[in-house]
């Protein structure tokens, strides 16, 4: 089989591997499409990867090819998208029902070979069927739409709610899906990239906010705060206005991934006090019974068409591309939001 491994910093090698075999629990998948995150860059671009090579890729879809014994929750056949997380199902975390907190864990396209490739194996438990009216190429968003159901979940929203989402990349596009879902209010969304805010409009957003023209203290100056505010952009910048910009009695949930030292001017942390907010953060896309209610959530908002993925979807590669769709997501106000891999489309 073909699979696209980084074998160095800034490097990738396009190789003919073996094709794995199903061991004991596991299943074979012949992969459809596999994402790009924004998790992905750092481990191409920095070598932050645990060791080398590594076949990236945890974002993806494809068809069981070969089950590998006492495995009966899927069969040869099934249409199927991979929940990543590889929970060890012995720790604290773990025996509580809380696999996302798990201190022993391993991960598709991280820890253990990935989804750039063409057939990976997975465990089969890990393996959700999905409907034979969604395609595989919008199942293969499934994963980033659970991390943005489980972010909006960890606070509660009720009907009407008025929202703030810093960050209009695929996590933070995705959560406007799933708010609007949900039954929010007004839904304001910001980022610095035109593009990104003017796909955020097209997919609901009533309000979008474009720093560079305006600032969120001129545009609050006029409007009134929002109860809940989803940090995901990851700036140690947009983590401090989320405190700033809430109301009291309000809510901050924390998706973004810190990247810097962050830096609370006192009168901006004081807010947490005087204003007596609730602050969470959102750590993946879990819970219990394994992998959770988000994936099959997220499968049936999809099948139903009550969340549309296929704007977010801005371009297909194929394996032969190598680093061509990573070096598209970090061009300056790029317009790409979702980069796939296409392995096996038919």
């Amino acid at each position: 089989m073909k699979a696209l491994s980084v074998v160095d910093v800034k490097t990738f090698s396009l190789e003919e591997m073996e094709k794995p075999r199903a061991g004991l629990g596991n299943v074979v998948i012949k992969v459809a499409y596999c994402g790009i995150c924004g998790s992905d860059l750092p481990r191409y671009f920095n070598g932050a990867v645990h060791s080398f090579p590594q076949i990236l890729g945890h974002e993806f879809s494809g068809i069981v090819e070969e089950v590998g014994e006492n495995v009966t929750s899927v069969s040869r056949g099934d249409r199927v998208a991979v929940a990543p997380l590889v929970p060890c199902g012995k720790c604290e975390f773990c025996q509580k029902g809380e696999p996302a907190m798990c201190t022993h864990y391993s991960f598709i396209g991280s820890r253990q070979s990935g989804a750039m490739a063409e057939y990976v194996e997975v465990p089969a438990r890990n393996c959700i069927k999905i409907p034979n009216h969604l395609s595989l190429k919008e199942a293969a968003l499934v994963e980033p739409l659970t991390v943005a159901i489980h972010g909006v979940d960890r606070v509660n929203l009720h009907s009407g709610a008025k929202v703030l989402i810093l960050g209009a990349g695929t996590i933070g596009l995705l959560t406007l899906l799933t708010l609007r879902a949900k039954g929010a209010g007004e839904i304001i969304v910001v980022d610095l990239n035109p593009h990104k805010i003017s796909i955020a409009k097209q997919i609901g957003a009533d309000v979008v906010i474009n720093p560079k023209e305006q600032t969120l203290k001129d545009y609050f100056s006029t409007h009134d705060l929002p109860e809940i505010v989803y940090e995901t952009a990851g700036s140690a910048l947009t983590q401090v206005q989320a405190v700033e910009f809430v109301k009291k009695r309000g809510k901050v949930v924390y998706i973004g991934t810190c990247t810097k030292d962050i830096l609370f001017p006192p009168k901006v942390f004081e807010k947490i006090l005087r204003g007596e907010l609730e602050i969470t953060g959102s750590w993946m896309s879990y819970s219990s019974p394994f992998p959770g209610y988000e994936w099959e959530s997220g499968i049936r908002y999809m099948a139903e068409k009550e969340i549309n993925v296929q704007p977010l979807i801005t371009g297909e590669f194929k394996l032969e591309d190598k680093e061509q769709p990573f070096q598209k997501m970090i061009e300056k106000d790029s317009k790409h939001i979702k980069l796939l891999y296409n392995m096996n489309e038919n």
